[in-house]
């Protein structure tokens, strides 16, 4: 996608070895890029939120373990044992660093079967190299065919709102098809492209009305921040709304359609995404919107089934909640807290929507019901999914930039 008229990726690794990646904290008061130099830095960028995102965690975990493999060969040239131990520990760092995306166990541990019994320094940094490129790259191409896959649910609204139009000489209502996402699904949070955002880019792109009505998703606004600031970048109309508004503008006839994206959605069709999800399904339900969630493969948990019991639900900072961050007149960035001194908060950062209420789940082989049957339509390939026998773990904390 582009900034300011140049393309960029979210993630990239230089010639010289060296991985860079977009800092989303500054977003959208600046456009800045930052390298991240070791695999716990890596870590540390995931847990912050310099990186975030579903896609875009898959894809720094795998360079994560580039960095480490980097990192092993430096510090033990002539053991592999110890080369070997490196990457494990490495591992286990950036497996703390976020518990609700999938997508960062399933970059990991496919670096590790990747590299397991490589004893060869060289032979192992050119394994890892060529790994996180390749996960790079396929969450790009995947997001794009999710794109591919989307668009007609959009030409389908438009259609019928033109042929609405042109039956009814009374009917005055614009053709423009109006989507509602949630959070940020964009190409910031993946490599390129996006996943909520792919069918919208596309749709544009191919001359269809598109509006977009942006969730501000409190508490860290990404919504707000990144993806209006994306979709301005694009030249997607769109309007900036509280989290509170969306049955608002759907009992109104304002909404044709939600688009969100998933952290994890298990085997048998629950989506977790970001806090707020769930409740934008309830309405969309409630006034017979359809409601569609855009995600990789790499995003299915394939051993979960029963999805409201087993994923992991992040616990962040409570100042994210209490404090936010803006710009002032004069153009400085500043943090304010917005509730009274001592007050308490609780920062639950998804939240898991049951699959009876997604209309269906776009991928990049295609758009299949939210269901364990419709999935295995798809992806013939993967393995059954088992029920977890025990609730969801611990809420896990991470620290707030």
């Amino acid at each position: 996608m582009n900034v300011d008229g140049q393309p960029h990726r979210t993630i990239w690794r230089d010639g010289d070895g060296v991985v860079h990646v977009i800092d989303q904290r500054a977003l959208p008061f600046r456009f800045q890029t930052t390298t991240v130099a070791t695999s716990t830095a890596m870590a540390g960028a995931i847990a912050d939120m310099v990186v975030r995102g579903a896609g875009l965690i898959g894809a720094a975990a795998g360079y994560g373990m580039y960095l480490a493999a980097a990192e092993a060969v430096r510090q033990a040239p002539a053991d592999a044992e110890a080369r070997h131990a490196h990457l494990r520990h490495a591992a286990s760092t950036l497996l703390a660093s976020r518990p609700t995306a999938v997508n960062l166990s399933w970059a990991v541990d496919r670096q590790l079967l990747a590299l397991v019994g490589i004893d060869d320094p060289t032979e192992l940094l050119h394994r890892a190299a060529q790994e996180a490129e390749a996960i790079a790259d396929e969450d790009a191409e995947f997001c794009r065919r999710i794109g591919e896959h989307g668009r007609p649910i959009l030409e389908q609204i438009h259609r019928a709102k033109q042929a609405n139009q042109q039956t009814d000489p009374n009917n005055q209502h614009e053709t423009t098809v109006n989507v509602l996402t949630h959070c940020n699904a964009g190409w910031l949070a993946f490599v390129d492209h996006g996943t909520a955002t792919a069918p919208i880019y596309a749709a544009h792109d191919a001359g269809i009305p598109v509006h977009v009505w942006v969730d501000e998703t409190r508490p860290r606004n990404q919504g707000a921040r990144l993806t209006a600031w994306e979709l301005g970048q694009h030249g997607v109309p769109h309007t900036v709304i509280v989290d509170n508004a969306g049955g608002h503008l759907m009992q109104n006839g304002w909404v044709d359609l939600v688009l969100t994206g998933s952290d994890r959605t298990s085997a048998d069709g629950d989506v977790a995404n970001k806090i707020g999800t769930y409740l934008k399904a309830l309405a969309a339900r409630d006034n017979e919107i359809p409601f569609y969630v855009a995600l990789p493969s790499s995003s299915i948990d394939w051993s979960l089934a029963g999805g409201v019991r087993g994923t992991p639900i992040e616990e962040r900072d409570s100042q994210e909640v209490t404090h936010i961050e803006g710009v002032t007149a004069n153009g400085e960035v500043v943090e304010v807290r917005v509730v009274a001194d001592g007050s308490g908060a609780a920062n639950h950062a998804f939240d898991v929507t049951p699959s009876r209420l997604v209309t269906g789940l776009i991928t990049e082989r295609g758009i299949c019901p939210a269901t364990t049957e419709g999935i295995a339509t798809l992806f013939p390939d993967r393995p059954s999914p088992s029920v977890p026998s025990a609730p969801a773990s611990a809420p896990a904390s991470a620290p707030a930039p």
